[in-house]
This record gives structure tokens, sequence and C-alpha cells, in this order.
């Protein structure tokens, strides 16, 4: 037999076809490995980032601006109300011209104006949106009506304007809207250019994906994106993920999609979106949201946007910086004109409504002005000040509150004016640099209407309205009178007092002699002229009869201010501020009543709810101080008409017959006025930061600017009230008849008017050529009340100088 051959093969050589090669055998356990692996850290990981979603997304809290607004103007019959200053509000406000029936529009046919208001939260509760007819005529509110009702109002009030924001950490600027307040073709449009298929997806969507795709193709660039509503949502910093560009990137925020769209519906990532989407930048300020992206751009509502407006706000999402539309509006304007073609592709809107919206401007504001900070320093710092003792700082930032403030738009825009003109009118090389600061306040709540705190307005730092201490001057001279009116049956208008030298002891051997600013005495004079003059002699003597130390109770009083009580407190030597002397003003310029200032009429909270309020009625005034302010009330206007504040008549002002006292201090350091109208008061103080001489009196200085402001401020005239006070014809220190020569009317508190004698017999006048010595050595008949030609006040003594 032969020889059976056999062949024996090595292991590591088998040819078992039922085995795999051991290089396959090796990828599989490598494959399996990381499947393993990568299971066991993704299955956690998403655990993790769906716990994160729940936290961060289930409980949405962004950090919301507490928002400061000015007052509601409110609209009566009968208001003190021009065209210009009626637009200035409007403007404010952002009203917009157009039909007046859009909310947030107006429309004007001469002196009648329709209105559509935007309704809004006040310090006593909802105010509904209405459309309003008004009618103005010889500068007043002639009628206001219901536009739709047809039937007259008593009044109404429109939306306030955004006067300041207070930000929190960040510097963001968010306006909180729900669902249903954003507009039908916003939320539809949206979808349209960014995600078509979003209310079938389930957060990621490929078949958008490839569409993108296609289109950016077809025009050479990326046009359109491929991410999803709620990727964008993901990566917006809602829930943390950064911007780099990185596979890892993506994939996280491919996992929050789908762990949003499974957790959430549809309305509540919409919502979201619109509340955080990135609209743009102004400095440090991050525009997020529609609602703040509406008012950034167009200085609209998020209702009041029209159809090319919509698709521009759309458009901005993709790029708020390549497509700025102030920066660059052409990029802009292609932008705008592709959302409208898809929202009239996808049937948003017919062609009609394409084509006119293809031919509509941008319609962007110049400047994002209403979205600013803090427009107002001066005023927002006394706000601020207000809300100190009952809010810390850091509860009113971020806060999503809103603080109703007493501001009135228009007069602080004509307060800012006056400055502006009447101090660049003063400037002369002559003069140091000129600085001012005023308040201006409601006399009838005391409500701050108006604050500068410096000529430059818009300039944050030193408030010169509030924190400036000058020596006052004349400006205490009325409420020295004042304690000495309360006695009236000691003085009153009429009482003669003695202009002539005086000499007040000291005391250790010093003695104070105060003199009149004209170097001149002016003999014995009625203490209304006394007054309405500014006579220091008088003033002195009548002052020391009342007592320092009752003047200086008086105004720690009526305004909180600490003074010692010592002589030359009659005069003024007393440092305070514009917005202190305003509180001691009021007293006078409310007809008695003490009425606390106040820039802040309450603060609501995030849904509209008052937390606080501080527009209390003030008490009535007691019948005593109501005819004693009622009586300086009557001196002052004097004061304007034949005295030291003659001036504004001659500007043209004699038409709200005001009362006002002007002020001075040493050398011209310090120029003070103070005046009131039926509706508005105002303190001014103009000088220097260096104390240095500026060479203004109280009528050269201040008193210009608030001839300035009331030149245009609309304001009612002052109307001095007879209750309590009884007018008589007055001769030498007796009532007479009213056509008794030599006679003047003089207001006396009822019941203490002197008592009556007949006119006195006329003194023979001598014939022509005979005995005329009584003429050569005055003698001769001289009518009484002769009236003084106005002086200027002398500078109060320096207190360190006079006293020991």
């Amino acid at each position: 037999m032969p020889a059976r051959h056999t062949i024996d093969y090595d292991e590591d050589e088998s040819t078992d076809d039922s085995q795999p090669p051991q290089w396959r055998r090796r990828l599989v356990t490598w494959l399996l490995a990381a499947v393993g692996l990568g299971l066991g850290f993704l299955i956690p990981y998403t655990l993790y980032l769906n716990h994160e979603v729940g936290e961060r997304f289930g409980q949405l809290r962004w950090q919301i601006p507490t928002r400061v607004y000015a007052r509601p103007l409110e609209l009566a019959p009968g208001l003190a109300l021009d065209a210009t200053t009626l637009k200035t509000e409007l403007d404010a406000a952002a009203y917009h011209a157009g039909d007046g029936v859009r909310a947030g529009s107006y429309s004007r046919d001469g002196g009648k104006w329709q209105i559509s208001s935007r309704g809004f939260s006040d310090v006593d509760g909802a105010v509904p949106a209405r459309r309003i007819e008004v009618v103005l005529s010889g500068s007043r509110v002639a009628g206001v009506r219901d536009a739709d009702k047809k039937r007259p109002l008593k009044t109404v009030r429109l939306d306030p304007a955004r006067i300041a924001t207070l930000y929190g950490q960040k510097q963001e600027e968010r306006r909180l809207v729900r669902l249903k307040e954003v507009p039908e073709l916003l939320v539809t449009g949206l979808q349209a250019v960014e995600d078509r298929d979003f209310n079938s997806h389930h957060g990621i969507d490929v078949t958008g994906m490839l569409r993108a795709a296609f289109k950016n193709v077809a025009a050479g660039r990326a046009k359109q994106g491929a991410s999803t509503l709620t990727q964008q949502l993901a990566r917006s910093g809602l829930l943390g993920i950064g911007r780099e560009q990185t596979l890892t990137r993506k994939g996280k925020e491919i996992l929050y999609a789908l762990l949003i769209e499974a957790r959430y519906d549809k309305g509540t990532i919409l919502e979201a979106y619109f509340n955080q989407v990135y609209l743009g930048q102004r400095g440090a300020q991050a525009i997020h949201g529609v609602a703040a992206g509406s008012e950034f751009w167009f200085g609209r509502d998020l209702a009041d946007l029209s159809t090319e407006q919509i698709a521009l706000l759309i458009g901005i999402v993709r790029g708020p910086s390549y497509y700025d539309p102030r920066r660059n509006p052409e990029r802009a304007l292609e932008r705008r004109n592709f959302v409208l073609g898809e929202m009239r592709e996808t049937t948003l809107i017919d062609d009609a409504q394409y084509q006119r919206a293809l031919k509509a401007p941008l319609g962007v504001t110049k400047d994002p002005g209403s979205i600013a900070a803090n427009r107002f320093p001066a005023y927002v710092d006394l706000v601020r000040r207000q809300l100190a003792r009952d809010y810390p700082a850091d509860a009113l930032s971020g806060a999503g509150l809103s603080v109703m403030s007493g501001m009135s738009p228009s007069a602080q825009a004509m307060a800012e004016g006056a400055v502006a003109r009447t101090l660049k009118s003063l400037d002369n090389k002559r003069r140091p640099p000129l600085q001012t600061g005023l308040v201006v306040t409601d006399v009838h709540n005391g409500e701050v209407v108006a604050v500068v705190g410096s000529r430059s307005v818009t300039e944050h730092g030193f408030n010169r309205a509030v924190e400036a201490q000058r020596p006052v001057g004349s400006l205490l001279k009325p409420f020295v009178y004042l304690l000495a009116l309360a006695q009236p049956g000691k003085y009153s208008l009429a009482s003669w007092v003695d202009d002539a030298p005086v000499t007040v002891a000291l005391g250790k051997k010093k003695n104070w002699n105060p003199g009149n600013s004209d170097g001149r005495s002016h003999g014995t004079v009625r203490l209304i002229d006394a007054l309405a003059m500014s006579y220091n002699q008088a003033t002195v003597r009548v002052g020391m009869q009342v007592a320092p130390e009752r003047i200086a109770s008086l105004i720690k009083t009526l305004a909180g201010i600490e003074a010692e009580p010592n002589p030359a407190l009659i005069l003024g030597a007393v440092d305070q501020s514009p917005y202190a002397m305003a509180q001691l003003y009021q007293f006078l310029a409310s007809g008695g009543e003490i009425q606390p200032l106040h820039a802040v009429r309450g603060v609501l909270d995030a849904n509209g709810r008052a937390l606080n309020r501080y527009d209390k009625d003030p008490a009535p005034a007691q019948e005593g101080d109501a005819i004693a302010a009622r009586l300086i009330t009557i001196a002052l206007q004097q004061a304007v008409s034949n005295g030291t504040g003659s001036q504004l008549v001659r500007d043209g002002l004699g038409r709200l017959s005001p009362a006002g006292k002007t002020g001075t201090s040493n050398d011209g350091r310090d120029s003070w006025f103070a005046g009131w109208t039926g509706d508005h008061l105002a303190v001014i103080w103009v000088g220097n930061d260096q104390n240095q001489t500026t060479g203004l009196y109280g009528a050269t200085g201040a008193m210009r600017v608030w001839s300035g402001i009331f030149s245009h401020l609309p304001s009612a005239p002052l109307k001095v009230g007879d209750k309590g006070i009884d007018w008589q014809w007055t001769i030498a220190s007796n009532t007479t008849d009213p056509d008794c020569m030599g006679a003047r009317r003089f207001a006396y508190v009822a019941g203490f008017a002197p008592g009556y004698a007949p006119c006195p017999a006329p003194e023979p006048v001598a014939e022509e050529g005979q005995g005329g010595w009584r003429e050569w050595f005055g003698f001769g008949h001289k009518d009484e009340e002769k009236p003084a030609e106005p002086a200027a006040e002398a500078p109060p003594p320096q207190q360190q100088e006079n006293l020991p």
C-alpha cells in the first residue's frame, strides 16, 4: 500500500471559515468596548442635561430691569396746554404721527387731535387703552371726548414715557411678553424664515437642513440657517452653551434641543424664544427679546409694528451686527426684502402687501433714545434718593419693578432748554464758568416735575439741584414777613416800617450794621414795599421783632432746614440747595399746605400691582397758615409787577400774575430766584462751582432762567383767593373811600383792618408866581405811595465775619 502522506497545520494558520480573522475579532471587541463606554458616558450625561433643562428652563427667571416712568399726561378741559407741548409729551412717550387709530399713534387737524393710547398700569390700577379726541384752543384744552363712543370725558390719562432703566448685574434690556401679545405675523413669519417645520419636528429638522443647504447653494452664500428655533434657543445663552463653533458644542446643542422638545410644548418654547432672542447692542446694553428689540429699532411697541418692520425684525435675528439697519442699511434692506419674499411664498401676505412693503423705508429711528439707561441723571438721582429709605440699591436694579415718577417730559425739556440758552447768553470772558441747579414742582400736590443738576443736562455726577449748598440770600425774607403777618393785630401789608440805618448788638462789643445794596435808606415804607423791593434795613427791623429763633424754627418745620438762630439769618445767611428751598417755597405756592416734595408717585411690581404709593393727598392748610401764605403771595406778586422781579413783566409774563423773590449772596457769588404760577413753582440757582464772584444778581441770573422756562411752559395764572382776606382802600393808617386821592388798596386779615377815616382835605396849591417856598424846601404836596425805584438786594453778611 502506498504510504499515506499527511500535512500538519499550525493552529495559527488554520483555514476554518467558521472563525473570523483575528483582526476582525479585535475590531469588534474594540467597537463593543467603545459603545459600552459611550453609552456608559452618554446615558448619565443625558440624564444630567435633562436635569439642567428641568432646573434652568422649567423655571425661567430673567433679570428684568427696573424701569422709571414719567407721570401720565392727564388731559382735562381747561388744562393749560398748547400744541407744541402736547407734541413734546407724545414724542417722549414714543407716540408716532399716523392715523390715530392704531395704538400709539396720533393724527392732527388744526387744533383737533385724535390719539390712540395704549393700556398701562398706574399707581391706582390698570388704565385701559382708548381712542380719544382732544381739542386745543387758546393754549388750553377746550374739550376731550371718547372717539369711539362720541361722548365727552372729564379726564383721561395717556401712557407715560420711560425716562430711565435700572439694570442689575447684567446690562440686558428685556421686556417680557406673553405669546398672545406677539403679533401673529411675527410668529408665523419667524417660522417661515427660520424653521418652517417647527410645529412638526422634535428639536432638529433634517428636512429643513437640506432645504436651507439648497437655498444657500443656489444663492452662492449663506442666506438661511439650518438650525431649528429650539436649537437657536438652546445656544442663545439661556442654557449656558458657549458660542464656539465645535462639534462638541453642536452635539450639546442638539441634545438640549431634543430634551427641550421632549419636556415642553411648542407654545412654551416659542414664548421663551421671543423673550430671549438677541437683537442688538447699545454700548454695554444687550437687547434681548422682541419687545425690547421693537422699541430699540423702531421706538414702538410690538403691537404698533407694520408688516415691513416685522420683516426687518425677523431678518435681524440672523445677525444683529451684520444686518444692523443703522450701520448697514443696504444689508438690512436686502435681508428684510428676503423675509418679505418668504412671507409671500408661504401666503402670509398677499402680493399687494408685498409690493407695498418692498417700497417702504426701513422705518428705524435715528437713535434708540428710549432705550437709554438714564437720559435724565439729575431727576433719576432724586428718584433713587427717595426710594433709598424703602428699597436697598440692589433691590431695585434688575428687579423688574416699575417706578412711576412725577416727571413732566415737557417741563423737563423746557427747563433744560432755558438753562442752555440763558447760561450761554450770560457767558463772557470776565465771568467765571457758570453752573446751575433747579427744581420745578406742581403746586397742587408736591410732585417734582423737572430737575436740572448741571448746565450739561445729561452729565452724571454732582447733582447741584440737590447737593449744592449755597447762601440763599434774600430768598429767606418772605418767611421773616410771614411770621410778622401771622400777628395781624400788630402787622399788615400796609404797616409802616422804617428803612433807616440799623444797628444790631451781637454781644462782646460787636455790632452788625447791614445796609441796602443801593447804599441808600428809603425812610418809612409800607411793609409790602419793603418785601417787594427787598430792603435789608427794614427787613432786619421786622426780623428782630419776630425773633431769629422763630425764623429758624419755622424753616425747620416747613423744610427741615437747620439754621443757627442768629440775626444774620434774617438776611439769608444759611447755605441750602435748590431742592431744600423748593420745599420751603412749596408752602407758599400751595397756599399754606405742608406738602412733602416727592419725585416718586409709586412703585409697581412686575405684574403691575402697587407695592408702595407716595402720592397721598396733602392735608388741607390750616386757616391761619392759608391766610398768611396768601398775604405773602400778594406781596411777592407786587415784587414781580413793581419790584425786584419786574423784568418778568417786560418779558411778557405778566399774563401769569406770578409771585417771586430774587436772592443774591455776597459779591454776586450766588444768584437765586423762586417763583410760582397757578400750576408750577420753580427754584433756580446760578453760580460758580469755585464760589467765585459772578457779578450776577438774582434778577440778572437765576430769574432769567425762570423766565426762559415759563415763556414756553403752559401754566395757569396765579389767582389768590379772598377767603379770610379783607381788601380795603387805605390812606395813612386808616381805611378810606376808593376815590380818595393817594389811597391804595391793601389786603388785611379779615377783622383786622384799621378804622375808617374820610379823605383829608386837599392842601391849597399856590398860584403861579406866588410863594413857592414850600416847594423849595420840599414841603409841596406829594402823592402817597409813589412807586420807589427798584433796587437790587444787598448781599447778606457772612456769618463768620459778623458773629462771635
